[in-house]
């Protein structure tokens, strides 16, 4: 009900784009969970996988949020580690398995773009092993000024008892913690994966070099007068 297709606009910004390097960001976690929303923006989004996309014809987003509906939450999982890296590529030289750009946008659930939203994911590798004593195939970021995230990192793979899946924790400026796993399409894992939601499968197409994935994220953003605990 979330994973919306992307509009051309934001497809178009695949092509022929290289990104900043990550040590030129300033922001750290730490600092974004204890700042207002004035914090600036400090990303700007971009491709370092050398994929010459050939965009697929996607339709315009629908209205987000149906019937107030918002983004489910799920386990977060024993893997979680706190003050992940500031960086939106988590690609490192010499890394297996397949490339993939996750792009979409953080939203409220009147479809109001969130810029400045804190996006953290962290994913096993082509192994299906989760990096427990680093940061490998782990890093947070923030949308952009038009609430837009990219995400640079590889397919997971499966393990014991799960489809393939990359976790994430999203957060509006001063709100709630909404954590939950994004889906790949067409896994038979998928099926057999007690905590998978299909309102959380990604659309993916392949491109050359990879795949490309989109989702939205659909908060419940709530004003300071009336918000309370939980996702």
């Amino acid at each position: 009900m979330h994973n919306k297709p992307y509009e051309s606009k934001h497809l178009d910004r695949m092509r022929n784009i290289v990104m900043p390097k990550d040590h030129k960001l300033t922001h750290t976690r730490r600092e974004f969970l204890s700042a207002s929303v004035t914090v600036p923006a400090t990303l700007a989004f971009a491709s370092v996988l050398g994929i010459q996309t050939q965009v697929p014809e996607v339709r315009a987003t629908p209205a987000c949020g149906e019937g107030g509906a918002r983004t489910p939450a799920q386990t977060e999982g024993p893997y979680f580690k706190p003050t992940s890296p500031l960086r939106t590529s988590l690609l490192e030289p010499g890394m297996p398995g397949t490339r993939v750009v996750v792009e979409g946008s953080v939203l409220t659930t009147d479809c109001r773009p969130i810029p400045h939203a804190l996006v953290d994911f962290w994913q096993a590798d082509d192994r299906g092993q989760y990096d427990n004593a680093g940061y490998r195939l782990r890093g947070h970021q923030f949308t952009d000024d038009t609430g837009h995230y990219r995400l640079e990192t590889i397919v997971p793979a499966l393990y014991p008892g799960r489809t393939r899946h990359i976790h994430v924790k999203v957060q509006a400026p001063n709100q709630p913690v909404l954590t939950t796993q994004l889906y790949f399409p067409g896994e038979s894992a998928n099926q057999r994966d007690v905590i998978f939601n299909p309102d959380l499968v990604m659309q993916v197409h392949n491109v050359e070099g990879g795949k490309l994935a989109t989702f939205d994220f659909v908060l419940d953003v709530r004003s300071s007068g009336s918000r309370r605990s939980g996702t």
